[in-house]
């Protein structure tokens, strides 16, 4: 029996370029993220990482813009 299909509310990133071409979307399933390449159209391979990982990496981000 196949699983059902779960959408993970995926959302493109709010810094992505005005042609879309440097895009990523995120979304997330039961306390991982997942995250894909916008251009990829939903075809592409899909980054999986748990939900620490992800705050850790956005909070370095958030961080690092602070200082610039």
């Amino acid at each position: 029996m196949a699983e059902p299909a779960v959408n993970p509310g995926w959302r493109k990133s709010s810094y992505s370029d005005n042609g879309g071409s440097g895009c990523i979307e995120a979304g997330q399933v039961t306390g991982t993220i997942l995250i894909r390449d916008t251009t990829q159209n939903g075809r592409g391979p899909v980054l999986r990482v748990s939900a620490e990982t992800w705050q850790a990496f956005t909070t370095g981000v958030r961080a690092d813009a602070a200082i610039s």
